[in-house]
């Protein structure tokens, strides 16, 4: 059977990462859930945000890998998200802000029939110690 992911992307939000990878290069998401913006997805160039044994690799998006810190993911694991743009300037150090844009996310219960079916997740960790 076919995995459900974790995290989608919408096409709107699709086309804004493209246009940052195209400047910046390979990217990576992570959601930390600190204070202020640090709850809301944040773009990285990949490389410039070191993950680790804290953070969950939750899926890909648009092809960069997407993050999210441990006990964050403990609130969100029963819900799949989905990473859109919206105007407006957040108060995050992420790509997009210059554009006078900012991700966020959307989300929604995965059904008991979903849960089972789920694409696993592992830590940052292990996730460095592969080959992309």
């Amino acid at each position: 059977m076919k995995k459900i992911k974790r995290v989608l992307v919408s096409s709107e939000a699709a086309q804004v990462i493209e246009r940052l990878r195209r400047e910046h290069g390979p990217l990576l998401f992570h959601q930390s859930g600190g204070c202020c913006d640090g709850s809301a997805p944040m773009c990285f160039p990949r490389g410039e945000f070191r993950v680790g044994a804290s953070d969950v690799w939750v899926g890909e998006i648009a092809g960069c890998p997407f993050f999210m810190n441990d006990f964050q993911f403990e609130y969100w694991q029963h819900t799949q998200l989905t990473i859109d743009v919206t105007p407006g300037r957040g108060a995050s150090f992420s790509l997009e802000i210059p554009l006078g844009l900012r991700f966020v996310v959307k989300s929604r219960l995965f059904t008991a029939e979903e849960e089972g079916l789920l694409e696993a997740v592992f830590s940052g960790e292990v996730y460095e110690t592969k080959e992309y």
